[in-house]
């Protein structure tokens, strides 16, 4: 069951934004790809961000496991690149799709969520002031230093 499931989400992939690529180094195994987001709005706009997924083998009915391969300054990312989207977590359910999980990881750079943080430094700078916010998210996308932790340079 697990591998046509996935072989039927890959094929709704075709239809994913243009702000989106999906990689599959290894076609033998198609329970790991990796994912690249290049929002082209909001505070990351101009970035490049790249996530590895991994579908266990019990999928559809456990999800995907992601992961942020780069250090970035997100409020639902946090420095070991684990994610914070519910569909991920509590709000998982079979019917739910790859592609479902991708548009939820778009949907955290065009609209990051501080209510529901892995990142809470990083929250609380966004809740109490977007604009500083938006500095920081600046100079960190550049692969400056903050906070005493570098930053990958993830700019286009």
């Amino acid at each position: 069951m697990g591998r046509l499931r996935i072989l039927r989400d890959f094929a709704d992939l075709n239809a994913l934004p243009s702000t989106c690529e999906v990689i599959q180094p290894d076609l033998s195994d198609i329970s790991q790809f990796t994912i690249i987001i290049s929002p082209d709005d909001g505070f990351y706009k101009n970035g490049r961000f790249i996530f590895s997924i991994d579908i266990p083998s019990d999928y559809p009915n456990k999800p995907p496991k992601v992961k942020c391969t780069q250090t970035i300054y997100h409020p639902n990312i946090n420095l070991e690149g684990n994610v914070c989207l519910n569909i991920l977590r509590d709000d998982w359910r079979p019917m739910l799709t790859i592609k479902t999980v991708i548009l939820g990881l778009i949907f955290l750079f065009l609209e990051p969520n501080a209510d529901d943080p892995l990142n809470h430094d990083a929250a609380a700078i966004l809740k109490q002031d977007r604009n500083i916010f938006k500095t920081y998210v600046d100079k960190t996308m550049a692969g400056g230093t903050f906070n005493n932790i570098q930053y990958n340079n993830v700019l286009i």
